[in-house]
């Protein structure tokens, strides 16, 4: 995965889209439009497609800064989130041990803002454990999981088949996987060669239905700013699985 995931204007960026408020993203001042402040909480909102009830275990793959996994915790006793990044990892198990991390968001040239990102309230952060790992590459022995979350992460792998053909023994029976891409295949990240050959959907629903039966399908907005004045807003398509029972 590139390197630029380890850079300090990324790790900002990244703490920016997870854990700022809505009015650090988008300050008052500014006649903002509506589909902006729609595709705040990605992070929060791809959660939001597990089911309410308690499970033991949860797994986040691709987590980033940790935003994602914190949600999960709610509704999990225990949250693995993993993420090849040593410097996203890092700051999320900074945050996971209750430090306050100063950053910056850039407005434009040399002008900065600092900021602060804390660990969401009401989350333990005994209930999580923070990991660099590659997702092509897990360990044998991480076991099932009732929850596994993977958002804008298989369009960033060199091989994301391998991902893919591990998710049936991640994901025990009866259990949850979302699924969270922007289709954004590039060659940067993925050889065209690994590419789906037909849509993403489909390519997914080929790779996954043996095991797992698909149960709803979305879209979820989502926007990064850059600076005060260049925002990559995008929209991912999310997928909700649940593991076949053997």
């Amino acid at each position: 995965m590139s390197s630029i995931y380890e850079s300090e204007k990324l790790l900002a960026e990244y703490l920016l889209f997870h854990y700022a408020a809505a009015e650090e993203i988008l300050p008052p001042d500014r006649a903002w439009p509506a589909g902006m402040r729609a595709a705040l909480e990605f992070p929060c909102r791809t959660v939001a497609h597990f089911g309410k009830a308690q499970v033991a275990r949860g797994l986040d793959l691709g987590c980033a800064v940790g935003r994602s996994s914190f949600e999960m915790a709610r509704t999990c006793d225990k949250v693995l989130g993993m993420d090849f990044s040593h410097a996203f990892i890092r700051a999320a198990e900074a945050l996971r041990g209750g430090e306050a991390l100063e950053y910056h968001r850039l407005e434009e040239g040399a002008q900065r803002t600092a900021l602060i990102a804390r660990r969401p309230g009401g989350v333990a952060g005994g209930r999580l454990q923070f990991w660099q790992g590659d997702a092509m590459h897990l360990a044998a022995d991480l076991g099932a999981f009732e929850r596994v979350h993977a958002a804008n992460l298989l369009c960033r792998l060199s091989e994301p088949l391998r991902l893919l053909e591990r998710l049936p023994s991640l994901v025990q029976p009866g259990g949850e996987l979302v699924l969270a891409t922007p289709c954004t295949w590039l060659e940067e990240f993925t050889p065209p060669a690994h590419w789906p050959a037909t849509s993403t959907l489909a390519w997914l629903k080929a790779a996954l239905a043996p095991w797992f039966s698909l149960q709803q399908e979305a879209e979820e907005p989502f926007l990064i700013r850059e600076t005060a004045r260049k925002f990559q807003w995008s929209t991912a398509m999310v997928t909700v699985w649940q593991r076949c029972k053997d």
